[in-house]
């Protein structure tokens, strides 16, 4: 079946469209408190069965950050207190979904509320939540070396604050996975961005070994990084098929993906910049917090570090230190939401350089031309920029005609970096039987369009037609190993990874007849695994441009969005557009009107998909996308894509919606009252 068939008419299989017999259905009690103590739970399954812990499954992101105290990590099910509302307490399991919703009023929980801390600056002046810690720092970090005014030449100094709300991601199809445990093997279905690592999660977590747990991705519907993180909702399905005996089934509800889903940004910044009356940037300072969230899931514990780390993005800053933390708060834990921390990044670091070209009265794109650079560099943070900044920026700016359009327009710019998680490389696998290639990922697809550039790049190595070429989902029984699918790596690494399966492939031909040719191919079976390693950064320079406007009925819109991207090889240019225009529409979304928002007692007042601010499609701008193709060291050439529409749209488009409304714009998302100034 065409991915196509599959995805838009619907004739795909989720994970709800699968049914087994004598299947048990899940629902989860959850705490109604941001922060409680529970003195008695009654009925369902609970903690004082199950006192099982789990660690976070991120693979690569996961391994850069956390914290090696316990108790900073999530149980499955609450024990003796309640840290964010949503948090598990319980599980039922009914025949069918109604009967377990209806047997969810059978368990009885007894809580005692507690002051909640619902914020990253009561996090920083409250009691911690967690009893034996001595504060609600989960990880901290610097990153440069300190400075002070004499060791920088500079004529003026600013300083700012931003703050990027969290976001939930919010795709079509919600959480969800079936648990069959049958003859001490765990087989599980699941929606995800990564079979692999749910795999490694389960058999922790359950304590069983590696060969006796198989993951299936099932069809997943969108992703957007929340489902690359491992949940405590996996383990209690899997634990309740060994203990029933019988298949267990849970889907999330669209409440509880906005209770309990890991969300993204939650970003805070103070910048502090040093700069010459030229525009030149000599230093930069700041402190950067990140609301972790109640628990060491997710990217809670990196997430802070990795945003400083690249706050200097393409500008060859000579002196930068910054601090870094994370933050606990009685909120769910925090996750990866597409970008994860470039974004905000780059949100910090270009309102800053808005901030000095006004200051200077310096177009804003001589202010960024002043800071880039003629030559490859490494900030004083780390972050290795491979080719000179200048230059490319030079030529956006001619691509898209910016001094036509900004003197005729509202005009907003963003110059940014994607550092895409490439590394330590991804898999691939082909199986050849009955003349039909089929291809395996480690990195897993859920609504990217990756069967695009299988297509082409099996077709062309193979030399063989694309209707018999398909992409299956991920399975752990037919792959070694993998990684999974986030980061903007995909293409890069998992491509990678097939072009050597291909060759593979073909050695087996010739081996066995001397000479490859496609018709000898589809006469065998023929099956290859490859891990292709890739140690280095692919890193690349992206530009954006946007225009605003206020309409007839006074409402401030987002006009025009252009893009100039290096993509260093494109595998597919129609699965480009597509990427491009998905988030392009969700950075107009961070901007406008997404968000999760808290009450101070630690309650989601977020509670339906409209209040989390999902834009309808009259907020699409009119896209104008360029890219240039400076091939990467990957054996692909490809660079990284996916993330880039959502780190420079809203960066670029808080610039053109400022000049509308004539009000600094320093948090996303923009508040209905300052759209409505003038």
């Amino acid at each position: 079946m065409d991915y196509r068939d599959r995805y838009v008419q619907g004739k795909g299989k989720y994970i709800d469209d699968l049914k087994f017999d004598d299947m048990l259905y899940m629902d989860v009690v959850r705490s109604p408190y941001g922060r409680a103590k529970i003195s008695n739970v009654k009925g369902g399954l609970n903690a004082s069965e199950l006192k099982l812990f789990y660690k976070s499954s991120m693979g690569e992101m996961a391994s850069l950050g956390g914290s090696s105290n316990s108790v900073y990590l999530e149980p499955v099910f609450a024990i003796d207190r309640v840290n964010y509302e949503g948090q598990a307490v319980a599980a039922v399991f009914g025949k069918t979904r109604y009967e377990a919703e209806d047997l969810l009023n059978s368990v009885s929980v007894e809580y005692e509320p507690l002051d909640a801390v619902s914020s990253i600056e009561s996090g920083l002046e409250s009691d911690p939540i967690h009893e034996g810690t001595k504060d609600n720092i989960l990880a901290k970090a610097e990153l440069g070396e300190d400075f002070d005014d004499n060791d920088v030449d500079f004529d003026l100094t600013l300083e700012d604050e931003f703050f990027n709300e969290r976001i939930i991601a919010n795709s079509m199809e919600t959480r969800g996975c079936i648990a069959i445990y049958r003859d001490s093997m765990l087989t599980f279905y699941v929606s995800t961005q990564s079979v692999q690592s749910v795999k490694a999660g389960l058999a922790q977590a359950l304590k069983l070994k590696p060969e006796q747990v198989r993951v299936i991705q099932a069809d997943t519907g969108g992703a957007f990084g929340v489902k690359g993180s491992f949940y405590p909702e996996y383990v209690m399905a899997a634990y309740a098929s060994m203990k029933y005996g019988k298949p267990v089934k849970w889907i999330e509800t669209r409440t509880e993906h906005l209770q309990a889903a890991y969300p993204g940004r939650g970003a805070r910044a103070k910048i502090k910049i040093y700069a010459r009356n030229d525009g030149k940037i000599t230093g930069i300072k700041g402190d950067v917090y990140v609301d972790a969230g109640a628990y060491d899931a997710g990217t809670g514990s990196f997430a802070s570090r990795f945003i400083a780390y690249q706050i200097t993005g393409p500008y060859n800053i000579e002196k930068a230190y910054m601090r870094a933390f994370s933050v606990l708060t009685n909120k769910a834990p925090m996750g990866p939401y597409r970008g994860a921390g470039r974004p905000e990044a780059a949100f910090f670091m270009e309102r800053m350089m808005d901030l000095l070209a006004d200051r200077l009265q310096m177009d804003i794109s001589e202010v960024r031309l002043a800071n880039a650079s003629t030559e490859p560099f490494t900030s004083p943070t780390g972050l290795t920029i491979t080719e000179p900044t200048r230059p490319f920026l030079e030529k956006a700016l001619e691509a898209v005609n910016y001094r036509k359009v900004s003197r005729e327009e509202k005009t907003g710019l963003a110059f940014f970096v994607l550092i895409p998680a490439s590394r330590p490389g991804e898999s691939a696998r082909i199986d050849v039987t009955d003349g039909k290639v089929v291809a395996q990922l480690g990195g897993n697809v859920h609504g990217q369009g990756h069967e695009l550039f299988v297509k082409d790049i099996l077709g062309n190595s193979l030399q063989v037609e694309q209707d018999i070429i398909s992409l299956s989902n991920g399975d752990t029984s037919l792959m070694e190993s993998g990684v999974g699918s986030w980061g903007s790596r995909t293409a890069i690494a998992g491509a990678s990874a097939l072009m050597a399966v291909a060759e593979k492939i073909k050695q087996q031909v010739i081996g066995k007849y001397g000479k490859y040719s496609p018709e000898k191919l589809l006469s065998g079976n023929y099956s290859a695994f490859e891990f292709q390693k890739l140690d280095y950064d692919v890193n690349s320079v992206n530009f954006n441009m946007i225009t605003a406007e206020r309409d007839s009925n006074n409402t401030v819109r987002m006009k025009d969005w252009y893009s100039y991207y290096d993509l260093g090889h494109v595998l597919s240019p129609v699965n480009v557009i597509a990427q491009i225009t998905g988030g392009a529409l969700e950075g107009v979304g961070q901007m406008f009107s997404e968000s999760l928002r808290y009450s101070e007692d630690g309650q989601l007042m977020t509670t339906s998909i409209t209040d989390a601010g999902v834009l309808a499609a009259d907020y699409a701008p009119n896209l104008h996308i360029k890219w240039v193709e400076n091939g990467s060291p990957a054996p692909d050439k490809a660079k990284g894509l996916g993330e880039a529409p959502t780190i420079g749209t809203p960066a670029a488009l808080a610039r053109a919606i400022e000049l509308v409304t004539r009000n600094r714009v320093k948090n996303t998302p923009i508040k209905l009252e300052d759209l409505a100034k003038l």
